[in-house]
């Protein structure tokens, strides 16, 4: 093999003096510098988004619908997407098949036997996708509207407000989306601390993969009787889509999703104005108790409930509080925050809410939820006259303005928009339909300026006299990701 010359020490750095004189000629500089130091990063559309439901139901007559939706304009062409639900299992075929951005599509299922589902969405179809699952049960023990949105899954879930009392039915339902086992814990919290679990039952709960799997929260610690109780769902391994179907004998029955992570303000989004019981269970899961102030705000400003203006929260204790009919026939929203902000301690927060009387009642929940931020859709909306309520707050001390996008229906129509102001610690509510609706719609909410907006969606599905209904909150729908700029640095090849 023949030898190179070897290179001096002025020659290497006569060539390399030459190539950065180059480079610095021909490369451009980063942008908003003029040395072509690296700027901040920027945002770019997520490329995959993952998402989990609950099975729906057990009930032999329940009819489900799911919608998913991508926000975007309607028809649009460029770029390419894909997207699909199916079921939780190994062999499922597709439930649903979205084609586009901006137009939702549905299908329906019947029955007990409908199964969780896991979908995934990419390209064009994956920035900000969402699905819902929407049951309807006409009688029967979990006799209601039962309404879910689908998550990312996850490794640590919160869900206060649950329940082993008599006459509550609470499951914890865990999707195991990935081709590797998860194992699961669960730990339940009562008024006196951690309940203690019958041996071996809450932890190590093993979900295999491309599966689901349903624990009763009431069989964990038996002979328990917790009427509000958080539960703390947690992985060893692996992660899982986490839900909790409540059912109450007589009452309702309704999904409760996971709480916002902890924190020492909340806000608890989109209390009907027609609720006859609103009541408030929080948990501090720190070593430090917790202080709060409990407001109200509603359409003209915040209020504090009478005889409920604080409420004390025991590190490792769940607490509650009875509001009663705090919204008193206008629509509102729980303010949570610290009486010394000095000491605040993260908790988390949910509210149990019941409409109509006696035979004619109904459950849902509320829990503690994270702004819209840049964007929050809700994929399940219906045109029929105040089916659908959608609920803002802006629970800081600043006006917020918003944009409300309703989409086509899966049946057709037009998209339809509007421009929302809502007042500092103000809860506003808005009905926007596309024009011609046909079958469901979705919402999505762009925060335009000002300060944070909470928003929940509230679906009426009345049944013979039953004010049977479910409420959704909207979360930030991360649909971009940060990164980096890269941008040339020569001064590598002399160091």
């Amino acid at each position: 093999m023949k030898q190179r010359a070897p290179m001096t020490l002025a020659a290497v750095t006569a060539a390399l003096a030459a190539l950065t004189a180059a480079a610095a000629l021909t490369a451009p500089a980063a942008e908003g510098t003029a040395t072509g130091r690296a700027t901040a990063a920027a945002r770019m559309p997520v490329e995959r988004s993952l998402l989990v439901c609950p099975a729906p139901s057990s009930s032999d007559i329940a009819e489900t619908t799911y919608t998913a939706f991508t926000p975007g304009a309607a028809g649009s062409a460029e770029g390419k997407g894909s997207a699909r639900l199916l079921g939780a299992t190994k062999d499922a075929k597709p439930v649903l098949e979205p084609k586009e951005a901006g137009k939702p599509f549905g299908a329906t299922a019947s029955g007990a036997d409908a199964p969780a589902l896991t979908g995934s969405a990419d390209g064009i179809l994956a920035p900000g996708w969402t699905a819902q699952l929407t049951t309807k049960v006409a009688v029967g023990r979990t006799r209601g509207v039962l309404g879910a949105g689908c998550t990312a899954p996850g490794t640590d879930f919160w869900f206060p407000a649950v329940s082993t009392a008599k006459g509550r039915e609470d499951y914890v339902h865990l999707t195991n989306p990935d081709d590797a086992a998860a194992v699961v814990d669960i730990k339940l919290f009562g008024p006196d601390g951690v309940a203690k679990p019958d041996a071996g039952t809450s932890e190590n709960i093993r979900i295999d993969p491309k599966s689901s799997k349903s624990v009763l929260l009431s069989s964990l610690v038996p002979g328990a009787q917790l009427a509000d109780a958080t539960a703390h769902v947690t992985t060893r391994a692996g992660r899982v889509g986490a839900s909790v179907q409540a059912g109450e004998e007589g009452v309702g029955a309704d999904w409760l999703p996971a709480a916002t992570d902890p924190a020492g303000s909340l806000v608890l989004p989109g209390i009907p104005a027609d609720a006859v019981s609103v009541r408030l269970v929080a948990f501090v899961p720190g070593e430090e108790d917790a202080d709060v102030k409990i407001r109200l705000a509603g359409p003209g400003g915040s209020i504090s409930p009478a005889g409920n203006e604080q409420l004390h929260v025991k590190a490792g204790m769940t607490a509650s509080a009875d509001l009663k009919d705090v919204t008193r026939g206008e629509p509102g929203s729980l303010l949570l925050t610290p009486v010394d902000a000095k000491k605040a301690s993260p908790l988390v927060a949910a509210v149990r809410v019941v409409r109509g009387t006696g035979a004619k009642q109904e459950l849902g929940f509320v829990p503690a939820s994270g702004p819209v931020g840049t964007r929050a859709t809700v994929a399940d909306n219906r045109p029929d006259e105040n089916a659908t309520v959608l609920s803002l707050t802006a629970a800081g001390d600043k006006d917020a303005k918003v944009k409300v996008t309703a989409s086509p229906g899966t049946g057709g129509g037009d998209a339809s928009s509007q421009e929302v102001t809502v007042k500092a610690g103000t809860t506003q509510t808005v009905t926007v339909a596309p024009a011609g609706a046909k079958g469901a719609y979705a919402l999505t909410v762009e925060t335009l300026s000002g300060g944070p907006v909470h928003a929940a969606r509230t679906l009426s599905l009345p049944h013979e006299g039953i004010a049977m209904f479910t409420v959704q909150t909207l979360s930030d729908d991360h649909s971009t990701v940060s990164v980096p700029r890269a941008t040339q640095d020569l001064s590598v090849l002399t160091r």
